[in-house]
């Protein structure tokens, strides 16, 4: 982590301690396995990010896992049985949302 370029930041984010950051960030994957009802499709088309996105972050952060075994550290199990257990099927307008939600993600916007 470049210390340097987080002091001039100007993003008090940066100015966390790592402990507390991780430990919210614990928190947050906790919730999500509880709750269940929050469908990866919805988070897409609300925030435009997702339990995988966050297992993909996990690993672009620096974990020396494989997408599969992130998947399983942040669904709590292996994301095909959540999938499984708890995944329904998108509907159109949940697709359309999703697909507005991720254009808001693009660099530049």
């Amino acid at each position: 982590m470049d210390t340097n370029a987080e002091l001039t930041s100007g993003d008090a984010l940066d100015a966390l301690p790592d402990a507390v950051a991780a430990a919210a960030f614990r928190r947050l994957v906790r919730h999500l396995r509880h709750r269940h009802d929050a469908q990866n499709i919805e988070l897409m088309g609300l925030a435009g990010f997702c339990r995988n996105c966050l297992a993909d972050w996990i690993v672009d952060a620096g974990a020396t896992l494989d997408k599969t075994a992130a998947r399983e550290v942040i669904h709590g199990l292996p994301a095909p049985e959540w999938k499984a257990r708890y995944q329904t099927e998108a509907t159109a307008e949940q697709l359309a949302r999703m697909a507005e939600s991720m254009k808001r993600n693009a660099p530049g916007h």
